[in-house]
C-alpha cells in the first residue's frame, strides 16, 4: 500500500507492505537493479529514500519512505524520472494529493497518459498561466474509467468489430427495421407525400443514431467516430457527394525556401466539384470555452482555437495552390469521384464539428455565438447539440407538413 503526504518543504511517498509480505523484495530490487517501480507509476532509486540507506537483508519489514517532490515556490516539483515524463511535474502545494491523483484503476499512470499527448511541462493549479485549473484537473480524474467501464468499453469495441462480420445491429438500426416492418402500407397518395414520409423516417433514424453515438462516444476511436459521423452528415447536408480523406496539399509559405507537404484530414466535394474542408472532433465536454472569465468574457479553449487555426491554414494553402492544386488532387483521387466531375478550389470554406454546449450558461452561449460569427472562412462552428437540434427541427417540420400544416 502506498500513501502520499506533505512534510514541510517535501512531498513524501511511503510504501507499507501488507500482512503477508515484507519490504525485503523492495530492498532486493534496489540493490540488484538500482531502482524499483511501485504501482507501475513511481520509479525510485536508493538516492530517493527519505531515510538513510537501504536496510540490510536482515533489516526490519516496516514501511519505506521515498522523496517524491520538493517545494519550489507555490508548487511541489516532482522529478520527471520518477514518473517517466519528458519534463518535471509541478503541482500546486495547496491541492490535495493522494494516490488517486497519480494512479488510475489498473495502475494507469495519469500523468504519463497526459505526457504522451503533449510536449510541454504539466502544471496543475496555482497562478501559472499555463496551468490546468484544479477544477478541470479534478474533472479529468473523473474521466479515467473504472473497472466496470473498462470491461464495458472492451466488450463494446469487440462487438463493434464483430458487427461487420456477424451483422449485429445497433439499437437505432434495430428500431428502424422494427418500425419499417410494422408500418402499414402507405395509402395511395401523391409521390411527394411518399417522399416526405421516407425522408422523415431517414431523419428519425439519423437522430436515433446520433443519440446512441453520443451516449457511447468513448467506445469509438477518433477515426471510427469521424467515419460514422461523416456518413450521417452526408444525409443531413446532401449538397456534398463525396468525402476525401488525408488529402495531400502543398505549402509554399511556411518555409519560403522549401515546399512543405501538408495533409487535410477530411475534404468535402459538392455536386459541382467545389471543395470545402471539415474538421470533426469527438464530443469531449469542456472543449469550447473557458470556465473562468478573462476581462468578463469566456474565451475559446485550446481545442476550439487550435481547430479553427488549423482549418484557416488549410484553406489558405489550398486557395494559394489554385488550378495546379485542382489538377493534382483530381489526378490522385479521381477514382473516388464521378467520372465527369471537374474539381474546383473556389473560395473554399470550413465546417467544424466539436464539443458539447448542452450545459452552457446564458453568458457562455452568447460568447460562443460571438466567437463563431467572427470567422469569415468558417461556414459554421457547430457543436453536437447544435447538430441534434437541427435534425430535431427538420423532423418537426416534416411531421407538420405530413399532418397538413398543424404542428404535432
Amino acid at each position: 500500500m502506498i500513501r502520499i503526504f506533505k512534510e514541510q518543504a517535501r512531498l513524501l511517498l511511503t510504501y507499507q507492505p501488507d500482512r503477508s509480505n515484507d519490504a525485503s523484495w523492495l530492498d532486493d530490487k534496489l540493490r540488484q537493479d538500482g531502482s524499483v517501480t511501485l504501482r507501475r507509476t513511481f520509479t525510485f532509486t536508493s538516492a530517493d529514500l527519505a531515510s538513510t540507506e537501504v536496510p540490510p537483508p536482515d533489516g526490519d519489514d516496516g514501511e519505506r519512505v521515498f522523496l517524491l517532490g520538493v517545494s519550489e515556490g507555490d508548487y511541489y516539483k516532482i522529478n520527471k524520472d520518477i514518473l517517466g515524463l519528458k519534463y518535471d511535474l509541478l503541482l500546486d502545494r495547496a491541492m490535495k494529493l493522494e494516490p488517486r491523483t497519480f494512479v488510475a484503476y489498473r495502475d494507469i499512470s495519469i500523468f504519463r497518459r497526459i505526457d504522451e499527448l503533449i510536449d510541454e511541462s504539466i502544471i496543475v493549479g496555482g497562478k501559472n498561466e499555463m496551468a490546468i485549473p484544479l477544477a478541470d484537473f479534478d474533472q479529468l480524474l473523473k474521466t479515467f474509467p473504472t473497472s466496470t467501464e473498462l470491461t464495458h468499453y472492451a466488450r463494446s469495441r469487440i462487438a463493434r468489430v464483430l458487427k461487420d462480420y456477424f451483422g449485429t445491429l445497433s439499437d437505432a438500426e434495430r428500431q428502424l427495421n422494427k418500425y419499417l416492418e410494422k408500418k402499414p402500407k402507405l395509402p395511395a397518395s401523391s409521390r411527394e407525400n411518399r417522399l416526405e414520409t421516407f425522408e422523415l423516417t431517414k431523419f428519425e433514424y439519423i437522430h436515433a443514431e446520433l443519440m446512441a453515438m453520443l451516449q457511447a462516444a468513448e467506445e469509438y476511436t477518433e477515426k471510427d467516430w469521424q467515419r460514422k459521423i461523416l456518413g450521417l452528415l452526408l444525409f443531413i447536408f446532401p449538397k456534398y457527394i463525396a468525402v476525401l480523406e488525408n488529402v495531400h496539399i502543398k505549402d509554399f509559405y511556411s518555409k519560403p525556401d522549401k515546399t512543405t507537404n501538408r495533409f487535410i484530414d477530411l475534404m468535402l466535394v459538392d455536386a459541382n466539384g467545389s471543395v470545402d474542408i471539415i474538421e470533426v472532433k469527438k464530443p469531449f465536454s469542456n472543449a469550447l470555452l473557458s470556465r473562468h472569465k478573462y476581462r468578463d468574457n469566456h474565451t475559446p479553449r485550446t481545442e476550439l482555437a487550435g481547430t479553427v487555426m488549423q482549418a484557416e491554414k488549410y484553406l489558405f494553402h489550398l486557395s494559394k495552390w489554385g488550378r495546379t492544386g485542382e489538377q493534382e488532387i483530381y489526378k490522385k483521387r479521381k477514382h473516388e469521384l464521378p467520372a465527369v466531375i471537374d474539381l474546383k478550389i473556389t473560395n473554399p470554406k470550413a465546417l467544424i464539428l466539436l464539443g458539447r454546449n448542452n450545459d452552457f450558461t446564458g453568458e457562455q452561449r452568447f460568447d460562443f455565438e460571438v466567437i463563431r460569427r467572427k470567422y469569415a472562412n468558417m461556414v459554421d462552428i457547430m457543436t453536437y447539440d447544435d447538430l441534434l437540434g437541427r435534425v430535431e427541427n427538420i423532423i418537426a417540420m416534416m411531421k407538420q407538413r405530413l399532418s397538413g400544416g398543424s404542428a404535432q
